[in-house]
This record gives C-alpha cells, structure tokens and sequence, in this order.
C-alpha cells in the first residue's frame, strides 16, 4: 500500500503532460487568501495562454446570492513547491462577468498607475520587508510563549539563535527555499525584535510585480503554516503592551533617484508624501494606529517626520544613500496587513503623478 506521502509526492510527467494549476485570489476582506485548483492539457508559462475561471463570490463576501458569479482573470504564474514538476500558482485578480474589476480588485487600480507613460519612464523598483508573527493553532498566543503567560524581554530575539531566543525557524527557512523555488524574489529573511515574529523581504521588484511576488509569497506561508499546524498572524499589533509591532516597510527608488543627484529627487519626493500623509494613512493597512505608536521604532500616526537612518521616522534614508547622493528611501508607515498593490501603487502615484 503506497503511503499518503508518496502519492503527494507522485510525479505526474511520468505518466502525463497534464498540469495542476492553482488558481489565487484576494476574498473579500483583503487579506484573506483563496485558491482552487484545474487540470491543463500541458505545461504554461504566459498568463495570457492560461483559461479564465470563476468561483462563487456569494461564499468570499464578493457578491450576493442571486448573482455570485465572479471572473478570475490569471495574471502571474510561479512554479509550485508543493505540487514541483511543471504544476504552476497563478494569481488572479477579480472582475463581474461583464468585465468590470470588482470592488476589492485592488491590483486592476496599481496595473494603470504603473502603465502611466511617466510612472514606465521611471522604472519604479520596491523593497517590501514582510513581518508576521507565528501563533500556535489552538491558543493563538505566539510560538514559544507559555500559554497565557510572558517570555523575558525584548532584545535577544531580534536575528537570535538558540532554543530559548528562536521559535519556528523550520517554518522560516522551508517558505525561503519555497519563494525561491517558485521564482519570487525573495531577498532573505531573519528573526524580529519580539519572539515568534519574522521577517522576509521581496525585492527588488519593479512596478506591479512587486505586489504579484509578495501576495504569492503569503501564500507559500499560509500553505506551509496549514502543513505545520500553525497559524500565520499579520495583525500590526498581535501582542498590546511592551512589545513591537508588525509592519511592511516599503523600499522605493526610480530611475532619478538611482541616478546622480537622485537625492534631490528624493527629497522632493519625501515632501509630496508628506503632504498626503493622512490619505496614505488611511490606506496603509487596518488596525496601524495601534502600531503607529511613537515607540517600538515607529513615528506617531499623525506625525510625518524623515531622517537619515532614523527609525523612528515616517520615512527613513539611508546612510549609504546620503553618502552617495542618490538610491532609496523606505517607507516605514505601512502596517503588515496592507495591500502591496495598494502601497505600491499610491507611492508611485504620490511621487511620480501628483501635482501638488
């Protein structure tokens, strides 16, 4: 009798050129992943070449009953770590079957920002550091705390080691290898100040595939959590009190930026985000003000400050890039929940498009 694990494991390009695809989408609170998945004749590497499909949108809170029928449109493929072979992910964004983007479509809005003339000519790189925090299944209290109870202190736990300062690591490091497999930029990863919360970063990324790589990089996380029998939190603030909260700082630079006397540019972009910083605010992700604090290495919600190599700045610059005169300026305001078709896109249309 094979076991369960072998026939997982099957490979089906010995007996088939058939393919499992997994069809991604975004449900209807933003951050709730779905997926399904179809049989293709052969192996697809274009999007375009791929069938549209549909699910019930009554079920994902997208549509009501009497006219749940919502359209995936495939939009960016990524092999499978799960299935291997010539199996593929493909994130998909939302429309009615009349062609309109539905409402929680955020990426349909980010695709025009970034096919903007300007916003091309400008080559918009992101850096986005992904924090979440691992919670056992049963409790939802952080991997490694005592039930109900209090590890020691922030200040071992921040890029720590050991049994006593790392928790979930096997996690951390299999969703690594798993991003790369499937063709994410990921960038790396390490431990974060509180215990049981990491961090990776995707990127460089240019333009819309930036929120493409890190919403199939949740996914890989949220698979590989179901398989280990935890739970991935993206809450800002898992834990009130003494303890640091979950962001996705964004790493942004164009073309003038890159390029001699970028930091002027910067510094011209930096002054245009400060003054909409309220309506980037708004859109940096539910539950912010409980991180956005002034402490914990954020700047107060209603207070935008930048600096060189300050932490507790709204926006921070790099040391390397004062010394330079050009590079990247990150974004420290976007909370761990946020849209990166959202963030991505309101950065570019705030730096690159907005007429003050």
């Amino acid at each position: 009798m094979a076991l369960l694990s072998d026939l997982i494991n099957l490979n089906l390009s010995d007996s088939t050129k058939k393919i499992i695809a997994e069809y991604i989408w975004i449900g209807g609170s933003g951050m709730d992943l779905r997926s399904k998945a179809r049989t293709l004749p052969g192996p697809v590497s274009d999007p375009s070449k791929l069938p549209k499909w549909n699910y019930d949108g009554s079920s994902t809170g997208q549509a009501p009953g009497e006219d749940s029928e919502v359209i995936l449109y495939p939009q960016a493929i990524f092999k499978d770590p799960f299935r291997r072979g010539d199996n593929i992910l493909v994130i998909c964004d939302t429309y009615t079957p009349a062609g309109e983007p539905i409402p929680t479509n955020k990426r349909y809005s980010a695709a025009k920002i970034f096919s903007n003339p300007a916003v091309v000519a400008e080559e918009p790189w992101y850096g986005i550091e992904q924090e979440y925090t691992l919670l056992q299944k049963d409790v939802k209290w952080p991997l490694g705390w005592p039930t109900g109870g209090y590890p020691g202190p922030q200040g071992p736990y921040y890029c720590g080691i050991g049994a006593d300062k790392a928790w979930g690591r096997d996690i951390v490091d299999a969703h690594y290898k798993a991003c790369l497999y499937a063709g994410i930029n990921i960038s790396g990863i390490n431990g974060e100040v509180m215990p049981g919360q990491w961090e990776f970063q995707v990127g460089p990324s240019v333009g819309i595939s930036a929120g493409d790589e890190l919403w199939a990089s949740r996914y890989i996380l949220e698979r590989i959590t179901e398989i280990a029998g935890v739970v991935v939190s993206f809450d800002p603030k898992p834990i009130q009190g003494d303890w640091n909260g979950a962001g996705a700082h964004t790493n942004y630079s164009t073309k003038s930026m890159r390029n001699d006397g970028g930091f002027e540019v910067i510094k011209k972009a930096i002054g245009k985000l400060g003054l909409r910083h309220k309506e980037h605010i708004a859109a940096y992700g539910e539950g912010n003000e409980r991180r956005l604090t002034g402490r914990h290495e954020t700047a107060d919600i209603n207070t935008f400050i930048w600096g060189v190599a300050n932490r507790g700045a709204s926006i921070r610059v790099g040391r390397d890039t004062e010394k330079a005169g050009k590079g990247y300026f990150e974004d420290r305001r976007p909370a761990s929940n946020m849209d990166p078709y959202v963030v991505t896109s309101m950065i570019a249309e705030t730096t690159l498009l907005w007429k003050p």
